[in-house]
């Protein structure tokens, strides 16, 4: 994984959206969330096997995540926490994107592990896994409940305090389907436990960051390039702490992979805070 070759038949199909023979699709908008826990071997992350037969990253190992929903705008949902100005500025959006990418982050997360990044201003939830909270789980999985009903049910806000910023990354032109997604990361809260909830994955795992490197470098594991790389950064700190500290001071420059020559083949371009590391690999 010191590059990420190309086939030629990508290569081509690159050749032709540059010169303008295809057109991209559209992309859409989706947020996902590093979950990180203390381990002997530095930070570990959360990761799910999407399903073989998902239309995209099929097999891929990912984060908790998914696409912006039209109710994650309802301006209604209470905070606690960084303002929707202040997400904003951090993720380069305007006020009403920013509500919704925070609100799709916390939304999705707990749709496919089980976790919840909200409470009151001063407590966060520290148990979902009673049957009333699988009961509301199951109904915002299937659309039938919105996520500010839901929290208005509970008395409960949004604990955007808990959420820090990783990067952005834009799928390639020559992707059929296409995401503009924002990566958060959030530590697991304690008294919360991960389940195996999602129907989008056949299997969940947590591994150290690291061992997830080494992992997809050996070839038994999938990752597409965003979640491979954000793994091999996240592996760089000691402990989750550290990644906090370090999410808590970036801000997203949205990132899109190119195919471009190194030489000896078509690579992937990667951003330049990445290429260091992987140099190094």
């Amino acid at each position: 994984m010191q590059r990420i070759p190309l086939p030629q038949q990508l290569v081509d199909q690159a050749a032709a959206y540059a010169d303008g023979t295809a057109t991209p699709a559209e992309p859409r908008d989706a947020a996902t969330v590093v979950l990180l826990r203390p381990s002997s071997e530095g930070p570990s992350v959360y990761l799910l096997r999407r399903q073989a037969s998902m239309a995209f990253a099929a097999g891929m190992c990912v984060f908790p995540g998914g696409g912006v929903d039209p109710r994650d705008f309802d301006h209604s949902v209470a905070w606690a926490g960084p303002t929707p100005a202040e997400w904003a500025g951090r993720l380069g959006v305007d006020e009403p994107k920013a509500r919704a990418l925070v609100c799709a982050a916390v939304r999705e997360t707990f749709e496919e592990s089980g976790v919840l990044l909200a409470g009151t201003a001063d407590e966060i939830v520290a148990d979902t896994t009673g049957d009333d909270w699988e009961a509301d789980r199951l109904a915002l999985e299937a659309r039938e409940l919105a996520f500010t009903e839901f929290l208005d049910r509970r008395g409960l806000v949004l604990r955007t305090d808990l959420l820090g910023v990783w990067a952005g990354w834009l799928t390639p032109v020559f992707e059929p389907k296409r995401y503009r997604t924002w990566f958060f990361t959030a530590l697991l809260p304690e008294g919360q436990v991960t389940r195996d909830v999602s129907t989008e994955s056949s299997s969940v795992t947590w591994l150290p960051a690291m061992s997830a490197v080494s992992a997809v470098e050996s070839g038994d594991m999938f990752m597409m390039p965003p979640t491979y790389l954000t793994c091999l950064e996240v592996a760089q700190f000691a402990e989750p702490a550290g990644v906090l500290a370090e999410a808590s001071g970036r801000g997203v420059e949205m990132f899109m992979p190119e195919v471009v020559s190194d030489g000896e083949e078509f690579v992937l371009s990667v951003p330049e805070r990445c290429a260091g590391l992987l140099a190094s690999r």
